[in-house]
């Protein structure tokens, strides 16, 4: 196998734990969320937190750099549209990810304190909840999009 097949072949099974991942945590949140059980809200909090350090973010790193090895290995010129359009979805799904992660730490900070306390979930958790949903629509749409950029390479 060429370095440049087994490159691809390993950026494309990374796009997919990352987009994977990313729509898995979104649907169990959202179903732990809407439960208002706080255990629950907790455990499965606890396990995405973990999940985004452990996956998504090697996953986030390694797609950039596979992406510049792909460029390099394939002989496209980087100023390429659909390179730039790829890159500028990437950055923005970055941009709305990173304020995700930091609401999800949050979130589960508070079900664990609420569950150690035996109250329910705050105000400001609801809050936090709303912001997580929106922010995820437009990295998921970034996705999607960035997606078939790579597969039909628009001129």
């Amino acid at each position: 196998m060429s370095a440049y097949l087994l490159l691809k072949t390993l950026h494309i099974l990374s796009s997919t734990v990352l987009f994977g991942l990313g729509a898995g945590s979104a649907y169990y949140s959202l179903r732990a969320w809407r439960t208002g059980k706080v255990e629950v809200i907790a455990v499965t909090f606890k396990h995405l937190v973990f999940a985004d350090w452990a996956f998504t973010t090697t996953t986030a790193i390694f797609q950039p750099l596979s992406g510049i090895g792909l460029i390099y290995l394939a002989g496209w010129p980087p100023q390429q549209s659909w390179l730039m359009w790829s890159v500028g979805l990437y950055v923005l799904a970055g941009v709305c990810w990173l304020p995700v992660v930091w609401l999800q730490i949050q979130v589960h900070r508070m079900a664990d304190q609420a569950l150690a306390a035996g109250t329910p979930m705050p105000i400001k958790a609801d809050q936090y909840m709303r912001w997580w949903f929106a922010l995820g629509w437009p990295a998921f749409l970034a996705f999607i999009a960035i997606f078939y950029l790579m597969v039909a390479k628009p001129t």
